[in-house]
């Protein structure tokens, strides 16, 4: 699933929280088969959790409560499986988990200098574009030292860092869709199957073999 906001899109692979925080415009986009469940915080609790967009590995502890709050008669107030009060001491075990849990580096930030949108358009429409940083400046009117301090200062990451990133999310969705992880290797501008995989555990966590084994996605979490 990827979450989009202002700031960005959140890659959420399966077993991962993503939250948003309130006052955040945002949509979201599913692929493959998956099992969304959405729990709303109410202030005094998201007041606890990190004020901008965020994704968290799902604890075991967590993702059972985000299960019993989402089952079929907690959706509603009409004859709620907990009581208020259940589902405030739930709520609060919830916080608690993903105040513990460490954020995924599975942001990708949407660039506001016209020079870097530029350059986002590019590479969104052919993720597998391996044109240097230097050849794009050279296509939008800018010099690699200016791009580069524009991704340090605006992005916090390295223009490769970025694209990796971006690539990433594609692989995320090809692998959902059901393709291979060789054809996603290529589809996604890795020279070779191993670098892919290399790159892509070192941000997900898990390789592209194990990632496309489960069945369901990942909890959203809304202040």
């Amino acid at each position: 699933m990827a979450v989009h906001t202002e700031r960005g899109t959140s890659i959420v692979p399966a077993n991962r929280v993503a939250w948003t925080p309130g006052g955040f415009t945002h949509y979201h986009r599913a692929h493959g088969d998956t099992d969304m469940r959405i729990v709303f915080l109410p202030p005094s609790l998201a007041r606890l959790i990190p004020e901008h967009p965020a994704v968290f590995l799902a604890s075991d502890l967590a993702r059972e409560v985000l299960l019993a709050l989402t089952g079929p008669r907690n959706y509603g107030d009409a004859a709620p499986g907990y009581s208020r009060s259940a589902r405030s001491r739930l709520l609060r075990v919830l916080v608690d988990e993903l105040g513990e849990a460490h954020e995924q580096p599975l942001h990708l930030p949407e660039p506001r200098d016209d020079r870097l949108q530029a350059i986002a358009r590019m590479l969104y429409e052919k993720p597998a574009d391996n044109t240097s940083l230097a050849e794009l400046g050279k296509t939008i009117g800018a010099s690699t030292r200016t791009l580069s301090r524009l991704f340090h200062n605006e992005l916090g990451m390295t223009f490769y860092e970025w694209r990796t990133q971006l690539r990433v999310y594609h692989a995320l969705v090809l692998l959902a869709d059901g393709h291979g992880t060789t054809q996603t290797a290529y589809a996604c501008g890795w020279a070779n199957p191993s670098s892919f995989i290399a790159a892509f555990t070192n941000i997900i966590g898990t390789t592209p073999g194990r990632y496309r084994t489960p069945t369901s996605g990942g909890p959203a979490v809304r202040s």
